[in-house]
């Protein structure tokens, strides 16, 4: 007699795999993929050149108001004067004091188109000696170098260590290595962090904040400020209009060699091929945000520093956004 009470096992041939495994994938159609639309709307809004007919308008619109407010300021100042010297005297002060500090503005922005200018008239001096294996133009170039990092406490032992190598060496390349090596290398870390600090500014608001046109303007306030940085760093100390200028000059080679669009390469590296992008798209598009800010960054180094980079120190984006985001979202394993 069996025993009734026990478990009842059927034993079933040919039966299926059961599962998890066995699932059928989830379909992704119609997930879109981050684009970095914040950094791609900066790239294009600053890259934008304007037609000729709004230059002249502008132009024409802002010597209007020029004109009026100075015929108004003439008129009040010499009326005030036959009403009330006193008082007339004090407006003639103020209105001269406001003049003197638009001129020492005025002169600040120009000197600091100098001061880039000098930068890019170093690293042409640098290449044409890099070029031409010229000793001489290599040590010029190490002088001048040397000059403009002179009230840099941070780069004095830097500096007399290559006043005492560099006599040792006979040879252009090397001397302009060394140059690099020892006054270049050092601000290339600050201008690193720098643009970090950028990628990850933009990364985050992008990603936490669902404001619209948030994103926008964070990432063109923390790029215009992370390029005026960078700028200062390596000795160009841009003004307000000096910065805007070498934005647009950054910005605009990076959309003609399209180095602004998003690619797979760069899904692939930053997102691990797209899955925090499907998971969440707002920290999707911040981690594409923040990669493209560090493409501007490298692209500014690379403007601003009075040298070129060789092959060993030139700067590399995806470990600039792999430190710059590690342990914000998540990183790739």
């Amino acid at each position: 007699m069996t025993d009734r009470n026990g478990p009842v096992l059927i034993e079933l041939d040919d039966a299926p795999t059961q599962g998890p495994g066995a699932a059928p994938p989830v379909p992704d159609d119609g997930l879109p993929m981050p684009t970095g639309e914040a950094m791609q709307t900066v790239a294009r809004l600053a890259a934008r050149r304007g037609s000729w007919i709004g230059r002249v308008f502008w132009s024409a619109a802002l010597g209007l108001v020029g004109f009026v407010a100075s015929l108004a300021a003439w008129n009040f100042v010499t009326g005030l004067l036959a009403a009330n010297p006193v008082l007339g005297y004090i407006a003639t002060g103020l209105i001269g004091l406001v003049l003197l500090t638009l001129l020492i503005i005025a002169l600040r922005e120009a000197a600091s188109f100098f001061r880039l200018g000098r930068l890019d008239a170093y690293r042409r001096r640098a290449e044409a000696a890099l070029t031409t294996g010229d000793l001489n133009r290599a040590r010029a170039v190490s002088k001048d170098l040397s000059r403009l990092y002179a009230n840099r406490p941070d780069l004095k032992w830097h500096r007399g260590r290559l006043a005492e190598r560099e006599s040792e060496l006979f040879d252009a390349d090397a001397v302009l290595h060394l140059t690099e090596d020892e006054l270049l290398v050092p601000l290339d870390a600050l201008a690193r962090a720098e643009v970090e600090a950028a990628a990850r500014q933009v990364a985050t608001v992008t990603a936490l904040v669902p404001l619209a046109l948030a994103d926008i303007f964070t990432a063109l306030t923390a790029n215009l400020r992370m390029i005026r940085r960078i700028a200062e760093i390596y000795g160009g100390r841009a003004g307000t209009l000096g910065a805007w200028r070498l934005t647009r000059a950054v910005l605009t080679h990076l959309v003609a060699t399209g180095a602004v669009a998003v690619g797979d390469d760069l899904l692939d590296s930053f997102i691990g091929g797209g899955i925090l992008g499907k998971i969440s798209r707002r920290f999707g598009e911040g981690v594409v945000n923040g990669a493209l800010t560090a493409r501007v960054g490298a692209a500014a180094m690379e403007v601003c520093r009075p040298m070129p980079f060789r092959a060993e120190t030139r700067v590399s984006t995806s470990s600039m956004v792999r430190r710059a985001l590690t342990g914000l979202f998540g990183s790739k394993t």
